[in-house]
């Protein structure tokens, strides 16, 4: 698991977003770097969501952001729609922007507290010069009302005035007033009630399937992930582990990884015996130093010589669904030492 390989990219669909051998580093000071993202590749179809999970430090949401060239990466392609984001600079990567937006994590602090709504939803509008000022208006009030904000109550008001879930609503319109072709959903529920999250996440179908929007939603949640994605990846310490469809990878994760994420998932049944399950033992590497080899293996119970000598490369192990691991589940494993 933890691998690298393109064996999983698609090239008989419609692919809106394609992003291929992608690294984000940063500095760590002493001459040293943390790479944040280590050799990604995926891509998203039109129309499409794909769910981006993994533990908090995995790398998803600097993943979400590099796409948005925030920061810019350090290697590798972004492509929205046949256009190279990465060798795009001033200009000519402003004109893109419109085409692809970003809902945050923590909805009231993403945004500003001295405007209005009327003022944040409508400022993409005014930057880009769109329309008059009424027909400006016009779609600040439609998109409000799509994302279930009354614009005569609220358009006057600030955003402190308003809980978290309203406050999220008011980013999403924010984010789809330009009609982008892309939304990058950076953990958008994480911060909310769990009541709240239900609401969200219907609205954002509702809203994909209105203003026809492609999806990356980064979460940590399986379970909220497969509810909306139409495909998953997992991630661990910077690399792509698994990817497949939401019912593969929960009825049969191919890595002990995404085995494990499956299995913490919390059962509404207390006469489960949760000690049977799969669990991880071990902490998680330092990125500044991570293992040889497979990124995975010193956390892994399969793990063989070979893990520690060779990074696994994306294999294909049923339709749509990939796995970078040497010995993947339902595979035998040889004995140690032999490989």
């Amino acid at each position: 698991m933890a691998g690298s390989g393109s064996a999983h990219l698609r090239v008989d669909q419609d692919v809106l977003l394609r992003v291929e051998n992608l690294v984000v580093d940063f500095p760590a000071g002493r001459g040293r770097k943390v790479s944040a993202v280590a050799n990604v590749s995926f891509d998203v179809a039109q129309g499409e969501t794909l769910g981006l999970v993994g533990e908090s430090g995995c790398g998803k949401s600097t993943t979400g952001r590099a796409i948005m060239q925030l920061p810019r990466p350090t290697r590798g392609s972004v492509r929205l729609d046949g256009t190279e984001l990465t060798a795009l600079k001033g200009a000519e990567l402003r004109q893109v922007r419109p085409r692809m937006q970003m809902i945050f994590q923590d909805p009231i602090s993403s945004l500003n507290p001295r405007r209005t709504v009327s003022q944040i939803v409508g400022e993409p509008l005014s930057i880009w010069k769109t329309g008059d000022a009424a027909s400006r208006t016009a779609k600040v009030e439609e998109v409000l009302t799509s994302v279930g904000v009354d614009p005569a109550a609220a358009a006057e008001r600030k955003p402190h005035e308003f809980s978290g879930g309203q406050c999220q609503r008011i980013s999403i319109a924010r984010a789809v007033i330009t009609d982008p072709q892309l939304i990058i959903c950076d953990e958008p529920v994480s911060a909310l009630d769990v009541s709240v999250q239900a609401q969200i996440l219907n609205l954002l179908e509702d809203m994909k399937a209105s203003y026809g929007l492609t999806l990356v939603f980064v979460a940590h949640d399986l379970a909220v992930v497969k509810n909306v994605s139409d495909r998953i990846a997992v991630m661990y310490l910077g690399k792509m582990c698994e990817i497949g469809p939401p019912d593969a990878l929960f009825d049969r994760p191919a890595h002990p990884y995404t085995d494990a994420l499956v299995a913490a998932i919390p059962l509404p049944d207390p006469t489960v015996d949760t000690s049977t399950l799969p669990h991880l033992g071990g902490e998680l590497p330092s990125p500044l130093d991570p293992p040889s080899g497979c990124r995975f293996r010193t956390r892994c119970p399969r793990a063989q010589e070979l893990c520690a000598s060779a990074e696994p490369q994306m294999q294909k192990i049923a339709e749509g669904h990939y796995v970078a691991c040497h010995f993947p589940l339902e595979t035998p494993v040889a004995e140690p030492g032999v490989h």
